[in-house]
């Protein structure tokens, strides 16, 4: 059951479900439907998006309006690395990059590289070398990993640590994780 009181976003306006926090159909003043589409590529296939801000971070879509849940929220400030996927085969943190920034372009995210029959190069390596141990970094440098292995694919081990530098990992598997990313390079 909807409030009678509509809530005014700017020029638009939305109905909230009582304690449901149920989403509904998002309406101009004029009573027709009116939300901004972004289309764009994600693992392959293409995707269409409402959002009614377009600095809306395109993590809160990939992960809450397409169920993609590899791509973490870390500290939200592009620090830590945690929500990385790639933007048209580079890396970028998804926490600070606006959903019209990828309008019209590919978005990979981890579930996009492989498949547990047929891992990614970077996926396999990161298994065979052990290179996570609570998990929570892992999206973020397996996707940084790529983005680098997709510009230089047989990177020095300085080029692979310059390339993760962004990317904390507070475990402490670096060694693994440098292990993993120059064992891909040479696969």
């Amino acid at each position: 059951m909807y409030c009678s009181h509509p809530h005014r976003y700017g020029s638009l306006v939305y109905h909230r479900a009582d304690a449901d926090v149920e989403k509904s159909v998002k309406w101009n003043v004029s009573g027709e439907a009116n939300m901004p589409t972004y289309n764009f590529q994600v693992n392959g296939r293409a995707v269409s998006v409402e959002s009614w801000d377009p600095s809306q971070p395109l993590l809160y879509l990939l992960r809450n309006s397409l169920d993609l849940h590899a791509a973490k929220f870390g500290c939200g400030l592009g620090q830590c690395g945690a929500c990385t996927v790639l933007l048209d085969g580079k890396p970028v943190r998804s926490c600070l990059t606006p959903v019209s920034q990828a309008a019209g372009r590919k978005v990979t995210t981890l579930e996009g590289l492989g498949t547990p029959e047929n891992p990614d190069p970077i996926q396999a390596a990161f298994i065979a070398e052990q290179a996570s141990q609570c998990g929570y970094c892992t999206n973020g440098m397996i996707m940084s990993a790529r983005g680098l292995l997709n510009q230089t694919p047989h990177p020095s081990p300085d080029q692979v640590k310059q390339s993760l530098a962004g990317n904390l990992c507070r475990c402490g598997t670096h060694t693994r994780i440098l292990a993993a990313v120059m064992k891909a390079s040479k696969a």
